[in-house]
């Protein structure tokens, strides 16, 4: 994948707040696609810790029937690794997944990263960061939620209800993906709508509560299954 924009990583947390500032008024909402039939590929992205290392993996899943089409993970030290901030965590994960992401192609229609999209205090979070820096569609997945407010969807496999922000915007939407299990909140990032974000999460769980490209790119990074980039 070709990246569009670059900044530091590794630079004091006031500066991280106001490179997000900026970034975040050039997302946007609008995927370049006209239905999700023209989407072929997603895929997933996750970091992992452990003491003194850090993983990353990008898993590439053909779409709608979530084959497995392309593993790549990069591990390296946690020296020097931004510290941890909640609504800074874009600059601790960003460095080892955007070295993945640079050396993937073909480039996949979606990318979902296990993060917010623009459920975010600045509106950009990991999703809607890295989303902006490849000038792709992206979306955020996580499993707890980070920004906003929202009222309990039903309980049934695909129930959904908005989140919002303080002043009543969606901002992305709290999904349920199985039956009597805890839902997802998903949050476009960059290219992508709230909408069309969680169809395609949606369409990309099948037995488990987190999307299938999520949970490939979790076992890669977290150790298990191993596999280097090629």
């Amino acid at each position: 994948m070709k990246q569009s924009t670059e900044h530091g990583w590794n630079i004091p947390p006031s500066a991280a707040v106001e490179i997000q500032r900026r970034l975040a008024g050039r997302l946007s909402s609008r995927p370049p696609f006209d239905a999700l039939t023209d989407v072929k590929s997603v895929a997933g992205c996750d970091v992992s810790f452990r003491p003194g290392r850090v993983a990353a993996a990008v898993v590439v899943m053909s779409f709608p029937d979530l084959r497995v089409e392309r593993e790549m993970r990069r591990e390296t030290s946690d020296r020097d690794l931004f510290p941890y901030i909640p609504s800074l965590f874009a600059f601790r994960e960003g460095p080892l997944l955007s070295e993945l992401l640079r050396s993937l192609e073909p480039s996949p229609e979606v990318v979902i990263f296990d993060g917010q999209g623009i459920a975010h205090p600045r509106r950009l979070g990991l999703a809607a960061h890295l989303g902006m820096l490849f000038d792709c569609p992206a979306i955020g997945c996580a499993k707890s939620r980070l920004f906003g407010r929202y009222r309990s969807p039903g309980k049934r496999k695909g129930a959904r209800a908005p989140l919002w922000d303080k002043e009543g915007e969606e901002i992305g939407v709290v999904l349920r993906t199985r039956t009597g299990v805890k839902p997802v909140f998903v949050s476009p990032g960059h290219r992508m709508d709230s909408a069309t974000a969680a169809e395609i999460v949606l369409r990309c769980c099948r037995k488990f509560r987190l999307p299938e490209p999520l949970r490939a790119a979790h076992a890669l990074c977290s150790g298990d299954k191993k596999k280097d980039a090629g």
